[in-house]
């Protein structure tokens, strides 16, 4: 019997597939297909896209593509098939990792302001003087704007749009509440060593040193052809750092800006008119 099926085997193996067409052979035929199939197609099922085997990678890449479209464009000009495009993804993979373009937007915003504030803890204020404290701070929130351009392209489309999707955040506000008790620490040593006047509230002085800051390169652009000054430039820069922490902690302490080296400012473009 076994002599049989194997002659039976070898028979329809060598007969063109042509002539398979009913009975036994069609049968084999079907059978021998579908037992090797699904073993293939389970393999190739079982094995991971690249997407998934980095998950995490593939949506950092996500926000960062998006981080740079929204800056670059805001929220109504950004396109998703161009963040998908420079992620290395596809649209199905950012919505899996990250959601539509107003979540995506969102989760941009929470990680902007969780970047800065997480480098604002490393500060280490709270084992530094106090003026010495807040010179630094300033320092930092100049510096990082420099460096950080996409992120006041982010405030202002958020500021544009009344803060509507900031608003949804579970995060934001968690962010800032261990930075602001920070800054009222500081603050409150200041007045207990007799460095500082008075404790004035810590949101108060941070919005004012961010302002400081967020205002001149905002509109540097504006401010350099009306006042005739190029005010990116290296020389302007540092000029406007020393003058930032002199004026803020000349409010402080009390004393005179003078003591803080405030640089002084390029003399302007303008003709000198001579009296007789």
């Amino acid at each position: 019997m076994d002599c049989l099926a194997s002659l039976a085997m070898t028979v329809l193996r060598q007969m063109p597939a042509s002539l398979l067409c009913g009975g036994l052979g069609a049968c084999y035929t079907r059978t021998w297909t579908t037992q090797r199939a699904p073993g293939l197609a389970t393999a190739k099922a079982k094995r991971p896209l690249k997407w998934q085997r980095d998950p995490e990678g593939m949506r950092l890449r996500i926000l960062e593509a998006a981080k740079q479209e929204f800056s670059a464009h805001g929220l109504a000009g950004a396109r998703v098939d161009r963040i998908a495009a420079k992620a290395g993804a596809n649209k199905r993979m950012l919505y899996y990792h990250v959601g539509n373009k107003d979540e995506l937007y969102l989760a941009v915003l929470e990680g902007a302001y969780d970047k800065i504030r997480s480098e604002e803890r490393g500060l280490d204020l709270e084992h530094l003087d106090p003026p010495e404290a807040i010179r630094r701070l300033i320092e930092f929130t100049w510096n990082y704007f420099l460096r950080n351009p996409e992120f006041l392209s982010l405030l202002q489309t958020e500021n544009l749009a009344r803060a509507k999707h900031l608003k949804k955040s579970t995060k934001v506000k968690s962010m800032h509440s261990p930075f602001v008790e920070m800054i009222r620490t500081v603050v409150r040593r200041g007045v207990e060593s007799g460095d500082f006047q008075v404790a004035v509230d810590p949101v108060q002085l941070y919005i004012s040193i961010a302002a400081l800051s967020f205002f001149y390169l905002s509109n540097s652009a504006t401010l350099s052809v009306i006042f005739g000054r190029d005010l990116l430039d290296k020389k302007a820069k540092d000029e406007r750092l020393a003058h930032m922490v002199g004026l803020v902690l000349a409010a402080l302490t009390g004393r005179s800006a003078e003591l803080f080296e405030i640089a002084k400012a390029p003399n302007p473009r303008t003709a000198v008119v001579q009296t007789v």
